[in-house]
């Protein structure tokens, strides 16, 4: 069962206390804030800002102080521009200051409220600059490789009857209401029990078949609650009776942006407040995707806020102590976290690097050493994410992306294989990106501030969305 936070005053996720703060992003944040209020000029401070979250690497925030650089000339213009444009700015401004001081990576990625904000900054944009559009994986996901997902072949015949009743159980969930009850709930229920079982028996042998995808996205939206009356929920289940037609015309790859807005929404919750033992399954599907969660323990609602009260003392403690942090770059560090993480980093990237190394010899191929060292990645990345160095967070999951793909691929049987439409990364790109962690955690050891490895980067994302080169 998926947690929220119970604090009146709460964002979506809880903060992170031992987090990293881009301290310059703040400060300017709240002297454009400060600006905004005072009707005078704030996008100097906000393109500071923005350039501050790009070199800590935290991306998805550095897309929407994108966004409010580019809407803040509207807002602060033309009165007939500025009438309409000034509040959506304000409020998403306030929100995403206060987002940002929680220091909490995921949730600045994941948020909904942020998203909303970013909607709707966009939204006004789009009617000066048309093409800024955008979806909610667009800020979730930026930066992030997506692979390949396959439709797996079968019988016309099966397809057609399989779409029948997707398409009879579909419409009362169309047309649910979140607050239904009685018969009204149980006969949702019902149609909802329908889709699932029907995605089992589309699902194929592919590791990255779609319907996998979807079944463990329509389990995540059960688990939350958001299955019915949710815009983002109806939009899947509607858009996945499309892809079934794609399916029965012998469509063999799923549309790119239906997976990438399908991993999205299975990841909001997860990556928010975290998941627990029953969300095993779906956390293993993320993890196949290169994404991460951090697992909780069942907790109440008092003792949730009274953890989040520790965490804003924490906070307050650490920026009172200059003591008890280290800079890097404009990352400002809890200490005791910053050594925590060069442990954890240490036995990741000397576990990561080895495993490497073997990659390059075929006849020892061993698909378990590549599931851990995916782990391996998957560890160091979740350390680096919550430290705040954005970079190193992600060039790992990419990482542990690759080395999830090569170890799908040994263990594929000839049935499995047919439909894998990506080989296994090549070891020498393994090898590349697993040093090119060493010298950024080297970097970081040093008390510098580890740039975005591009290079690495890319021969990651290019193995995992269109081949094992």
């Amino acid at each position: 069962m998926t947690l929220r936070s119970a604090a009146p005053d709460s964002f979506d996720a809880l903060p992170n206390p031992r987090g990293g703060a881009v301290r310059s992003a703040e400060l300017a944040l709240a002297e454009a804030l400060l600006a905004f209020e005072q009707h005078r000029e704030s996008t100097s401070a906000l393109l500071r800002a923005s350039h501050a979250l790009r070199e800590a690497g935290w991306l998805s925030a550095q897309r929407f102080a994108d966004a409010l650089v580019r809407l803040s000339p509207l807002a602060e213009g033309d009165p007939a521009d500025a009438d309409s444009a000034r509040p959506v700015f304000g409020a998403a401004l306030h929100d995403f200051r206060a987002a940002l001081e929680r220091h909490n990576l995921r949730e600045l990625s994941c948020s909904p409220t942020l998203f909303n904000h970013y909607h709707a900054l966009c939204a006004h944009l789009s009617e000066h600059t048309p093409g800024s559009a955008v979806a909610f994986e667009d800020l979730a996901l930026s930066a992030r490789p997506v692979p390949p997902v396959s439709l797996h072949n079968q019988s016309a015949d099966q397809l057609a009857h399989l779409r029948a009743r997707y398409e009879r159980a579909l419409l009362p969930v169309l047309r649910s209401q979140p607050d239904s009850s009685g018969a009204a709930l149980a006969f949702t229920n019902a149609a909802l029990d329908e889709l699932d079982a029907v995605f089992t028996e589309l699902t194929g042998p592919d590791p990255y078949d779609f319907w996998r995808l979807a079944k463990a996205c329509a389990k995540a939206l059960r688990v939350s609650g958001r299955a019915t009356g949710d815009a983002d929920a109806r939009r899947f289940y509607a858009r996945c009776n499309l892809t079934l037609a794609d399916h029965a015309h012998g469509i063999e790859r799923a549309p790119r942006s239906l997976v990438r807005a399908t991993l999205a929404l299975l990841w909001r919750d997860y990556a928010l407040f975290g998941a627990a033992a029953e969300d095993a399954d779906q956390v293993e599907v993320l993890h196949d995707y290169g994404l991460t969660v951090d697992w909780h323990v069942a907790g109440t609602q008092a003792s949730e806020m009274l953890w989040e009260a520790g965490a804003v003392q924490a906070q307050a403690v650490s920026a009172t102590r200059s003591t008890l942090t280290r800079e890097l770059g404009v990352l400002t560090v809890n200490s005791h976290a910053y050594e925590d993480f060069l442990q954890t980093a240490d036995a990741s990237i000397s576990a990561l690097t080895e495993h490497a190394r073997a990659a390059d010899q075929p006849e020892k191929a061993d698909p378990s050493e590549a599931l851990q060292a995916g782990d391996a990645a998957y560890r160091l990345g979740a350390a680096a994410c919550a430290l705040g160095l954005g970079h190193v967070a992600l060039v790992a999951d990419a990482l542990g992306l690759a080395w999830r793909r090569r170890a799908h691929a040994g263990v594929s049987t000839p049935a499995v294989r047919a439909h894998v439409i990506v080989g296994a990364p090549a070891a020498s790109t393994l090898e590349q990106a697993a040093e090119a962690l060493r010298a950024m955690l080297h970097k970081v050891a040093a008390g510098v501030a580890p740039t975005g490895s591009n290079a690495a980067l890319v021969a990651l994302t290019r193995s995992i969305e269109q081949g094992g080169a």
